[in-house]
């Protein structure tokens, strides 16, 4: 993933997909008001996990 992504749930909150260096992300989550609610950086390698869960998920 080389731009941001973001994912928007049923309640209005969302996590977006930062690419940060060359194999990290951060994940910032945000309420439905649009207040950031946590960061979390992850690697490549557990990202592409993330997407893959809720490829299944929603599957």
């Amino acid at each position: 993933m080389k731009h941001s992504t973001t994912i928007h749930t049923a309640n209005g909150s969302s996590v977006t997909i930062h690419p940060h260096g060359a194999h990290e992300y951060d994940l910032e989550t945000r309420n439905a008001r649009g207040e950031t609610i946590a960061t979390v950086v992850m690697d490549r390698a557990d990202v592409r996990a993330l997407m893959a869960e809720m490829d299944e998920v929603t599957a």
